[in-house]
Formats: C-alpha cells, sequence, structure tokens
C-alpha cells in the first residue's frame, strides 16, 4: 500500500467515525421549532436550589 492511499484510507475511515457518531444524544432527534421540554404552569413549578459541586479544573481558574 502506498503513502498516498494510507492517508486516503486514513481520511476516509476518520470522516466515517465522525460521521457516524453523531451528537451522542440516544433515541429520536428533536424536529426544528418543537420544544424538547414539555410546558407547565409556572405556578405549578418550584425551583430546588442545586448544589454548587466542585470540578477537577477548578483549580486552574481560580
Amino acid at each position: 500500500m502506498t503513502t498516498g492511499a494510507l492517508i486516503k484510507s486514513t481520511c476516509v475511515a476518520a470522516a466515517l467515525v465522525a460521521g457516524l457518531s453523531g451528537c451522542g444524544r440516544k433515541g429520536e432527534l428533536d424536529r426544528p421549532g418543537v420544544s424538547a421540554a414539555p410546558v407547565t404552569d409556572p405556578a405549578e413549578t418550584r425551583e430546588t436550589p442545586v448544589e454548587d459541586r466542585r470540578f477537577i479544573l477548578d483549580g486552574l481558574l481560580d
């Protein structure tokens, strides 16, 4: 196999992997203009406080 053919094969394989991997979401894709979350009444929604968790790289940002 020549170097040119090896490079072409590698590029085609990389393009196939990138194309077939998709966005990583399982299930069907959402249609444009359709909200993913169900619409609820804001009066019924209670916001619970979210605990702030530390991340490994937070020390670099401080």
